[in-house]
């Protein structure tokens, strides 16, 4: 697809300088970009790359407009533009409606003639697929499944009995929803499995990383609201609920019955403890760990930044000496505080 900067521009509340017919067809980075091609400009440290570019346009804002060489499209958000111009440019494939001969398809589920199922892809009992939904290869529709409009499966996904997935959700390779939670009482050293007869809910516009987990509920479902983006490999365990519009970066896990708020920002390898509440609004840095909930939005952390192994060390054998120094600290007050003339 080729379009010019001026409909680019349009289409993200830009406003071009240099050639508004100048025509583009593809995206590319700013230090490697070529004639044809449109970049982006919205990091400090890749600045340095901005004189040099080939590019016929950069995305970028009005402080750096007067150093851009070449044509650009001025706004606010650069990232934010990038992302929707790189969707005009690259728009993602449509599948021919179909249904591959070697899909197993139970008599009872009802498939929209505008969906597509590849080879091999499993659909049970009673469950419906809405229009134009893609279902890859090898893919596994539980019973009872919703899948509404536009909803986008890939290859190797399971989604169990009784989910729900809103419209215009994409599910990456090897995601499963809907799997047990991890539910065991104890009697008398040995464990007896709690059964998880609750589902997964999942709003519209969502996007669930590779390998990423989301349990059943155990009584109840597992919500995750509309507009939430999950990363790869991210464990979501029973009866959590994650609020509209929220993001959780790679390796992170939550555990179960946690309510997180919407507009969140989780970032990677970060632990959340079970049944807490996270506010609206709440930054956590990566590698943290919640063990208490959050009740006012802001940036929470609670990971060591790095050093050099020699002062870890050294700093780990003084935390471990902290208990210790605290009491002495108490006992020290006690000698030190005035006397009690009562």
């Amino acid at each position: 697809m080729e379009l010019t900067l001026e409909e680019l521009a349009k289409q993200v509340g830009g406003k071009v300088s240099g050639d508004p017919l100048a025509t583009v067809n593809s995206v590319a980075t700013i230090k490697n970009a070529t004639s044809g091609q449109i970049t982006f400009l919205s990091l400090k440290s890749l600045r340095k790359f901005l004189a040099q570019t080939k590019a016929t346009a950069v995305i970028l804002k009005a402080e750096d407009q007067q150093n851009c060489p070449v044509n650009s499209i001025v706004v606010e958000n650069p990232l934010l533009a990038y992302a929707k111009i790189a969707g005009i440019l690259s728009p993602v494939n449509s599948a021919t409606p179909s249904i591959h001969p070697t899909a197993v398809i139970d008599s009872t589920a009802k498939i929209d003639k505008t969906a597509s199922v590849a080879a091999h892809a499993v659909i049970g009992k009673g469950s419906q697929v809405g229009k134009n939904c893609q279902l890859g290869a090898h893919c596994y529709i539980g019973e009872n499944v919703s899948l509404d409009e536009g909803v986008h499966i890939y290859n190797n996904v399971s989604v169990m009995d009784n989910c729900t997935i809103g419209a215009r959700t994409i599910i990456h390779p090897g995601a499963v929803i809907g799997a047990d939670g991890f539910g065991n009482a104890n009697d008398q050293g040995k464990w007896v499995k709690i059964p998880q007869i609750g589902a997964v809910t999942i709003g519209s516009d969502v996007e669930i990383g590779a390998n990423t987990t989301i349990d059943c509920g155990a009584i109840e479902n597992t919500v995750i609201g509309n507009g939430v983006r999950l990363d790869n490999l991210i464990q979501i365990a029973h009866n959590v609920e994650i609020g509209d519009h929220t993001a959780i970066a790679a390796m992170t896990a939550v555990a179960g019955s946690t309510v997180i708020g919407q507009y969140c920002m989780i970032g990677g390898t970060v632990a959340i403890s079970g049944h807490l509440h996270i506010a609206d609004r709440v930054t956590l840095t990566g590698r943290t760990t919640v063990l208490q909930s959050i009740k006012e939005a802001g940036v929470y952390s609670s990971c060591a930044p790095l050093v050099e192994n020699s002062k870890w060390h050294k700093n780990y054998i003084q935390m471990k000496k902290l208990d210790e120094l605290a009491k002495r600290l108490k006992q020290l007050e006690k000698l030190t505080s005035p006397t009690d003339k009562n």
